[in-house]
């Protein structure tokens, strides 16, 4: 078992999860309720890492945030170093490819709580601030819940972009996915199988979390 990969895993999820758990609410909820034009277009675009290669996608990061792209260049001017082949670039990359599972789960969650019940809250004096904490929130919660879980375990197992931005460097950008395709390159089948054993169990339980939770909003509403 690689665990400097597997912890290195563990760290970008849960920083993917801490960046995307508010924005997933915010978009999550402006896109159940808002209405203007070209919002199917944006939502379309939010939604494209679900279609996309990870290759593809990887390849289109690589070459936004490379040396020669504005954003590269204007990172490296501040922490003089590249953006690609470091985790902060790894930790973008994965923000942005787990948008879909992160705001998806959200904005159906909102999307069925009743508007009759926060016109109530309103006419009974409640500010938008307090409606959002005390009514709209634990009316979504399952949604919410199941988003983070999935997108954790989505990030601990993604090797396509992690593989395109972030390459192979020990403590640096080696997750468990690429650890796992190095052992089977280097016919370690018996490692290979382990750390897949994990991810395996990782999964399942993020499934089971995601249905439990959603099943539980089913049958309350």
């Amino acid at each position: 078992m690689d665990w400097i990969a597997l912890t290195l895993s563990f760290k970008l999820a849960l920083w993917t999860v801490a960046v995307l758990l508010p924005a997933g609410i915010y978009l999550g909820r402006f896109f159940a309720w808002q209405r203007f034009k070209g919002k199917s277009l944006i939502e379309a675009a939010c939604a494209l890492p679900l279609v996309l290669p990870p290759t593809v996608l990887g390849y289109y990061l690589l070459v936004s945030m490379g040396g020669n792209s504005t954003i590269g260049k204007f990172y490296e001017s501040l922490a003089g170093q590249p953006l690609v082949f470091s985790f902060t670039g790894l930790l973008l990359a994965s923000i942005i490819f787990n948008l879909p599972f992160a705001i998806q789960p959200m904005q159906r969650s909102f999307e069925a709580i009743d508007p009759d019940v926060r016109s109530a809250a309103a006419c009974c004096g409640m500010s938008p601030w307090k409606i959002f904490w005390a009514i709209e929130l634990p009316l979504a919660w399952p949604g919410i819940v199941s988003a983070m879980v999935i997108t954790f375990a989505h990030t601990v197992g993604e090797f396509g972009v992690v593989l395109m931005v972030g390459g192979s460097i020990p403590g640096e950008t080696k997750t468990v996915a690429i650890a796992i395709y190095d052992r089977v390159q280097a016919f370690d089948t018996s490692g290979a199988g382990l750390m897949s054993a994990v991810l395996l169990l990782l999964s399942l339980v993020a499934i089971a979390v995601a249905y439990a939770t959603t099943g539980r909003y089913g049958k309350r509403n």
